[in-house]
């Protein structure tokens, strides 16, 4: 045991920091401190190593230091305060005066991104090491974003980056697959699917959106299927037909998962939501649609209104208004939102 106790007070006293004024190749600087004018109102309580890292970097910014002790003590710096932008600043500009190979330099990011992967500074800065090493940096940046998105599938710094590195330093040719296992994971991850759909209208290497369409609504269908409540999926087959309505409201695929939900009687508060906007958009409801609403209506009111006897358009204004009744029941958290919906119909609905 006291050999164990020991070799711990050996570590310690190795780790120990020595402050700034007892290192000789300070000697020579004399700290800048933080004017905070005669009468501070209230003066944060810095820790002293805090204070006096600061107080030496302040020195070495106004005299523009651009040396190897400066970047050294911007290191120090962002260790105790990471978000400091002019310290980033600076350090970039040291980085340039002295040519520092960059690469040595994504592995000082990623040692800082292990202790606050969601720092804006450090991000920035990863981006501007990676956008000088240029095209050969593309795979590092996407195995790193990879490793952080493993520990937080949804880190939105991590996806940003991401799609920085894919359009300014290549990386395409993979994407979509590193997409589907993440939907495989977890097909939840609203994420994903955000970057699958960045992925197919803007990689070069698969044709656009038209192209893609007809796999993705199948791949797109296949999820809804398996999880009709996952509201990422009906959102992702609806974005499939951007800026086409009409292919959108005709495609007899986007119905069918419909019908093929709404006959479970149950989780299909995005089926009907999706039968709604068909309907709004032109959509001519079949007798099978008609059929599967009718047998979802909650009150007695929807029900007696089914069998009034109206033709053409107003049936169909009726039946959306009977939709907008049962997500009123079904969607109780956006209540509000299926009453103006049915306020947007037709007065007789």
């Amino acid at each position: 045991m006291e050999s164990r106790s020991g070799d711990r007070e050996g570590e310690e006293e190795q780790h120990r920091r020595v402050p700034l004024r007892e290192r000789p190749e300070w000697s020579d600087v004399t700290p800048l401190p933080q004017n905070d004018g005669p009468n501070p109102v209230v003066p944060i309580q810095y820790t002293e190593d805090f204070a006096e890292v600061t107080d030496y970097f302040r020195a070495v910014y106004v005299a523009d230091e651009r040396s190897p002790r400066a970047l050294a003590l911007t290191d120090e710096a962002i260790q105790f305060n990471s978000g400091n932008y002019t310290v980033w600043h600076f350090r970039r500009l040291i980085l340039e005066s002295l040519k520092i190979d960059l690469h040595s330099e994504l592995g000082f990011v990623e040692r800082m991104a292990a202790g606050n992967s969601k720092n804006y500074q450090m991000w920035h800065h990863r981006r501007w090491v990676a956008e000088k090493l240029g095209p050969e940096a593309g795979n590092i940046e996407l195995e790193f974003t990879k490793k952080i998105l493993s520990i937080d599938a949804k880190h939105y710094h991590a996806w940003s980056h991401r799609k920085w590195v894919l359009q300014s330093l290549g990386g395409w040719e993979d994407e979509l697959n590193y997409c589907t296992e993440l939907l495989e994971e977890d097909i939840f991850n609203n994420s994903a699917w955000s970057q699958r759909y960045f992925v197919i209208t803007r990689s070069p290497f698969l044709g656009g959106l038209k192209a893609m369409r007809e796999s993705e609504v199948l791949y797109t269908i296949g999820a809804i299927e398996a999880y009709p409540e996952n509201e990422s999926s009906w959102r992702y087959l609806r974005g499939l037909y951007k800026g086409e309505t009409t292919s959108w409201v005709n495609d007899p695929q986007v119905s069918s998962v419909c019908l093929k939900i709404l006959r479970t009687k149950s989780n299909y508060l995005f089926a009907l939501s999706t039968i709604l906007d068909l309907i709004c958009s032109g959509y001519q409801p079949n007798e099978d649609i008609r059929d599967a609403i009718d047998a979802l209506k909650t009150t007695d009111m929807d029900k007696q209104n089914s069998d009034v006897d109206d033709i053409g358009d107003q049936k169909i204004l009726n039946m959306a208004g009977s939709i907008c009744s049962i997500l009123e029941q079904v969607d109780p958290i956006r209540v509000n939102y299926w009453i103006w919906r049915k306020s947007r119909l037709l007065p007789s609905t």
